[in-house]
């Protein structure tokens, strides 16, 4: 028996708003709101589905510096420039990491800072056959 990740947590100032960028970021939809906090996942498949549901929880003391975990996302329905367009129009902003400008993908933040990074490669959307 193994285990599956169910669910990713992330600390945050304005809940709310982070849940707004990351559902337009992946195509999510708010789950519930519970005590603050809000877990968005796919439309349809809530916690314990197959795929992890993300819960940004309230918190007026979020860490500060480089977290060891960040999250990649690829493109589903366009190539990684339009999709960037798209992230920074969001309201990411590139971040820089000490990347030298010759990688395939972008460091970006999300509106609270958290890194995450789009990689090149287009996917098939969650749920496409």
């Amino acid at each position: 028996m193994a285990c599956r990740i169910s669910e990713l947590v992330m600390d945050s100032r304005d809940p709310e708003r982070l849940a707004a960028f990351w559902c337009e970021v992946l195509g999510y939809v708010v789950h519930d709101r519970i005590e603050g906090s809000v877990r968005i996942g796919p439309p349809g498949s809530g916690f314990g589905g197959p795929w992890p549901t993300i819960a940004f929880n309230p918190t007026d003391h979020p860490k500060a510096g480089k977290l060891p975990l960040h999250i990649d996302v690829n493109p589903t329905d366009r190539d990684q420039a339009g999709e960037l367009d798209r992230l920074l129009a969001l309201g990411a902003r590139p971040a820089d990491v000490g990347q030298s400008g010759d990688e395939p993908w972008h460091v970006l933040a999300d509106p609270e800072g958290n890194e995450f990074c789009l990689l090149r490669e287009r996917l098939d959307p969650v749920g496409a056959p």
